[in-house]
C-alpha cells in the first residue's frame, strides 16, 4: 500500500477486498494503461489537465454559471481541506456523497479523490430502506450532502457527521470551504488503492458494492472514451444518469475532464428537459439510455443538431430505436454494454464500425467471448454467456457473489449473447430473461423489440409466465400511444404484428396494457419486478 502523507490510514477497503485469487484477470497491455505506481485520479483529472492545457478553459457549465478548470481546482482543494481539517478524514476513509449532477457535487467527488478517501456516491432518489444497507456495508466516516437531500440522512440518525452544501446554514460546506486555502497536495495514493465503492442499482436484490481503484477511473477514459467516443477539447458533454451511476460518472465527469472538455450539468434529466438543454447550450456528446432516445424522437421541434456523438447504455438498444434516431438526426448511436462491476463500457462500436442491432466489438484494452456453462468458448453464431476481462473488473465488498460474477478469471455479466464471424456481439437476453416455451428458447428482448416497431407501442417489457401446457408462455406488458384503445382488438393486432416481424412461435400469448413499466432511478427496466408480481 502507498505511503501516504497522513500518519493515519484506514485499511478498511484493502482488508475487505476479495481474496486475490477470486479477482478477474486484469489486462493492462495498452501503452496508455501503463500508469505509475503512485497515482491519484483526482489530481490526474484536474491538476494534470490544467498543467497540459491551462486552467482558464471552461470546465463545468449550468444554466446559471460556468466554472473554469482553475476555479474548479480552487474549490476542490478547499473542500479537501474541510474533509481533512474539519472532519478528520484520513486516506481510506469512506465518504458518502448525496447530490444531483451539479458543480458542487463534482467538486465534492474530486475532493474525496484528492484527499485519498473513498467515494460512496448514492442516487438522489434513494430512500432510507435503500440507503441503510449501503451505509451498513461501507461504514462512512462522513457525508457530503446537497442541502435539499439532507432530511433523509438526518432522519436515519447516522453516527457520522453530515455536512450539507447549497443551504443557508452557517456551517454549510460552501461557507466552510471559503475559509480554507486554495492549494492542496493530493494524497500520493497507489494506483491500486480503492477510490470508490459503486453500489449496483439493485435490479436483482440486495445491492453489491463494487470496489474500484484510482487507475480504473483513468482506464475507462483511456479505453472506451479515447478509442470509441474520441472526445475533443471543444466538446460539451451532457449525461442523463446521476453521478452515482458509473455510466453517468464517466459521461459527465471522467471523460470530459480527461480530455480538457466541458461538462454541461443538468439536475433534472427527463427526455424533454434533456433535449431542451442540448439545444440551449449546443451540447456535442450525449450519454443516455435507449428509452430517452426513443422519447426524444417525439420532440420534433427539438434542435439537437449540435450533437456529434450519442452514446447509449444501461440496457439493450433496440435496432428500431437506432434506425429511427439515425433517420431523424443523422447521428449513429454508439451502443455499448458495461456494468457497475466493470465500471463502464467494454463492448461498443462507433462510426463505420457500427452494425445496427449489434452491441459492437470488444473495446480496445478489453477481451470478450461467449462461453457455455462450464466456461468454454462456444462457436460463433451460438448463444451463450457473455464473458469479459480487461483493465477493470469485479471486486465486490465482502460478498459471496464474487464467485458468481468472476469465474476462471473472466467477468460473467449475466447476459446471453452470440458473436458473429466478424467479432461483433449480438445481445439475446439477460440470462434470466430467456423464456423456454414448448421446448423453444425465446429471448424476451427480441419480442420487445418487435413490439416497439409498432407505432402504437411506446414501451414494452416481456417475461415468461407459467403455463400448464407449455411450461411457460410469453407475456408482454405494453404502454400504448395516447389514443390507442386497450381492447382485445388491439391485443390481436399487436400479436399479428409480432408474428409478421419474427418467428410466429415467439409472439406474446398473453398481454397486459399498463401506464408505465417498473424502472430503476437510472431508467433500467426491472423485469424481475414483473416476474415477482406476475410470474
Amino acid at each position: 500500500m502507498a505511503v501516504l502523507h497522513s500518519a493515519h490510514v484506514d485499511p478498511f477497503t484493502r482488508d475487505h477486498l476479495p481474496d486475490r485469487q477470486a479477482w478477474p484477470e486484469l489486462i493492462l497491455t495498452l501503452p496508455e494503461l501503463d500508469y505509475p505506481e503512485r497515482l491519484n485520479c483526482g489530481a490526474e483529472l484536474l491538476d494534470a489537465t490544467i498543467t497540459q492545457l491551462g486552467g482558464d478553459r471552461p470546465c463545468l457549465r449550468t444554466d446559471a454559471e460556468t466554472w473554469t478548470y482553475e476555479e474548479l481546482r480552487r474549490r476542490v482543494n478547499q473542500v479537501a481541506h474541510v474533509l481533512v481539517e474539519e472532519l478528520g478524514i484520513v486516506p481510506g476513509n469512506r465518504v458518502l456523497l448525496r447530490g444531483p449532477n451539479n458543480p458542487w457535487g463534482v467538486a465534492c467527488w474530486l475532493a474525496v479523490m484528492k484527499a485519498g478517501a473513498v467515494a460512496v456516491a448514492t442516487m438522489p432518489l434513494l430512500r432510507e430502506a435503500e440507503l441503510r444497507p449501503i451505509i451498513d456495508r461501507s461504514l462512512p466516516a462522513a457525508a457530503l450532502c446537497d442541502a435539499r437531500l439532507r432530511a433523509e440522512l438526518d432522519g436515519m440518525a447516522v453516527a457520522f457527521p453530515i455536512v450539507a452544501y447549497g443551504g443557508e446554514d452557517a456551517d454549510d460546506l460552501i461557507q466552510l470551504s471559503r475559509t480554507k486555502a486554495t492549494d492542496f497536495e493530493a494524497a500520493p495514493t497507489a494506483a491500486d488503492d480503492v477510490c470508490l465503492i459503486a453500489f449496483t442499482s439493485g435490479t436483482t436484490g440486495a445491492p453489491k458494492g463494487c470496489m474500484h481503484f484510482h487507475r480504473d477511473v483513468l482506464a475507462i477514459a483511456d479505453t472506451f472514451s479515447r478509442h470509441i467516443v474520441r472526445p475533443r477539447g471543444d466538446d460539451l458533454f451532457v449525461a442523463s444518469p446521476p453521478m452515482a451511476f458509473t455510466y453517468g460518472l464517466g459521461g459527465m465527469l471522467v471523460f470530459p475532464l480527461r480530455a480538457g472538455a466541458t461538462s454541461l450539468l443538468v439536475e433534472r434529466t427527463s427526455p424533454e428537459l434533456l433535449a431542451e438543454a442540448i439545444a440551449r447550450h449546443g451540447a456535442t456528446v450525449l450519454s443516455t439510455a435507449p428509452t430517452a432516445y426513443r422519447a426524444m424522437l417525439k420532440l420534433t421541434d427539438a434542435k439537437m443538431g449540435t450533437l456529434r456523438r450519442c452514446v447509449s447504455a444501461g440496457e439493450n438498444l433496440p435496432r428500431a430505436t437506432w434506425e429511427a434516431w439515425h433517420a431523424a438526426t443523422g447521428q449513429r448511436i454508439i451502443d455499448g454494454i458495461g456494468s457497475t462491476e466493470m465500471l463502464h463500457i467494454f463492448i461498443a462500436a462507433a462510426d463505420d464500425d457500427i452494425r445496427p442491432g449489434s452491441t459492437g466489438r470488444a473495446v480496445p484494452g478489453y477481451e470478450a467471448r461467449v462461453v457455455d456453462l462450464e466456461g468454454a468458448p462456444v462457436a460463433d453464431g451460438e448463444v451463450g454467456r457473455l464473458a469479459a476481462r480487461g483493465p477493470t473488473g469485479c471486486r465486490y465488498l465482502d460478498d459471496a457473489r464474487q464467485s458468481v460474477y468472476v469465474q476462471r478469471g473472466w467477468n460473467l455479466t449475466g447476459d446471453a449473447y452470440l458473436r458473429d464471424g466478424e467479432g461483433y456481439f449480438w445481445f439475446q437476453a439477460r440470462a434470466d430473461d430467456m423464456i423456454i416455451s414448448s421446448g423453444y428458447n425465446i429471448a424476451g428482448p427480441e419480442v420487445e423489440e418487435a413490439l416497439l416497431r409498432n407505432p402504437d407501442v411506446t414501451e414494452a417489457a416481456v417475461i415468461g409466465v407459467p403455463d400448464p401446457d407449455r411450461g411457460s408462455i410469453v407475456k408482454a406488458f405494453v404502454v400504448l400511444r395516447d389514443g390507442v384503445p386497450r381492447s382485445e382488438q388491439t391485443v390481436a393486432a399487436l400479436q399479428d404484428f409480432v408474428k409478421a416481424e419474427i418467428a410466429p412461435y415467439k409472439y406474446p400469448r398473453a398481454m397486459s396494457f399498463v401506464e408505465a413499466l417498473p424502472r430503476t432511478p437510472t431508467g433500467k427496466l426491472q423485469r424481475y419486478r414483473l416476474r415477482q408480481e406476475h410470474g
